[in-house]
């Protein structure tokens, strides 16, 4: 399948700077069968029946992003992929020339030395605990389409209210506009929600390259669901409730942790691509952000509901100025049936 029919041009207006005064303040596209409705997010639990099952993404953000030098004095920036134990990650390094393997790289009073290239990563090993080094000098690693500095602000707001387990360098941003309030619908209506844990990599940030989606190799995550999760999907489906995954990463961890007709698998490492064609197992809904173009994220929304309605909405989302990207509004659509 080729590139270009996940291609759009977007109005750069559009790409949301800045998160809405209050979470569930954003905009909600509600897409059924072909059928648009604008909403606010405030709304959602008007379209969540009571025996549906709502499943969270509970990763918490790195202060991912350090900047520091080389030995020749050269300006740096590193952006932390994966940590594989407290002296030692895998990164991303920004620099006017690689760095040699063996040589140092320095951060104030802490350095690191360049001990493998593992593309397209190098490995780094810390002289000191890496998280006490991101707690102290780590920057959050808004996404690139983000055309400013971090805030405090945005300590905050790129985290969701159920941060939990600390290792991803991008936020699963669908659950970003929840609040106290929209749980409290939920809660007060009867729905169910539960959580799994998916570290979001820089990957998820990355266009297609290739013009053949098919030749594309995926990032690699690592994810786990709990025991309560797996029974909790087994009782709705047996109740004639629907999934509904917030977010692509859940939708992701769910599909990837799929066996057989069960949910088995409650942890591993997924570098699933999820594109048309591709027949969903677990998730029935979707809560998802607006998409980049050529993006795998966008590829998964196609498989979802179907590369014409992919188009459709966001041409509608365009046309009525819905707000994109991280910072953005946000859909709620259900799996295309086959």
């Amino acid at each position: 399948m080729n590139i270009e029919h996940f291609n759009f041009s977007l109005p750069e207006e559009l790409i949301a700077q800045a998160p809405t005064q209050i979470r569930s303040q954003s905009r909600l596209l509600v897409y059924t069968y072909q059928e648009y409705l604008d909403e606010n997010f405030y709304n959602l639990p008007k379209y969540i029946n009571n025996n549906d099952l709502l499943v969270f993404n509970d990763t918490k953000v790195l202060k991912a992003r350090v900047y520091g030098t080389k030995d020749t004095g050269g300006v740096i920036e590193i952006l932390i992929e994966r940590i594989i134990d407290t002296n030692q990650a895998l990164v991303q390094i920004k620099a006017n020339k690689s760095p040699q393997i063996g040589k140092n790289l320095y951060f104030g009073k802490y350095n690191a030395r360049v001990i493998e290239r593992i593309l397209p990563f190098y490995k780094l090993e810390f002289n000191d605990d890496i998280l006490k080094i991101l707690d102290e000098l780590g920057h959050l690693p808004l996404p690139p389409y983000i055309k400013r500095a971090d805030n405090k602000n945005d300590e905050e707001r790129y985290q969701t209210i159920f941060a939990k387990n600390l290792g991803a360098v991008a936020a699963p941003t669908a659950s970003l506009h929840f609040d106290e309030s929209i749980i409290k619908k939920l809660e007060i209506k009867g729905v169910k929600y539960d959580y799994l844990t998916l570290h979001v990599g820089s990957g998820t940030f990355m266009p297609v390259k290739t013009e053949d989606i098919t030749k594309h190799v995926m990032h690699t995550e690592p994810y786990a669901l709990n025991n309560a999760l797996i029974q909790n999907i087994k009782e709705t489906k047996a109740n004639g409730g629907k999934i509904i995954a917030v977010g692509t990463t859940a939708l992701r961890a769910l599909e990837s942790a799929y066996n057989k007709d069960n949910v088995v698998k409650s942890f591993g490492e997924t570098n699933i691509f999820i594109t048309p064609g591709y027949k969903f197992n677990i998730v029935d809904g979707l809560i998802t952000n607006f998409h980049l173009p050529k993006s795998t994220l966008l590829m998964l929304l196609s498989a979802f509901i179907g590369i014409d309605n992919m188009k459709k909405v966001y041409n509608h989302a365009i046309d009525s100025k819905y707000r994109f990207f991280s910072y953005g509004d946000a859909m709620l659509c259900w799996r295309k049936q086959c």
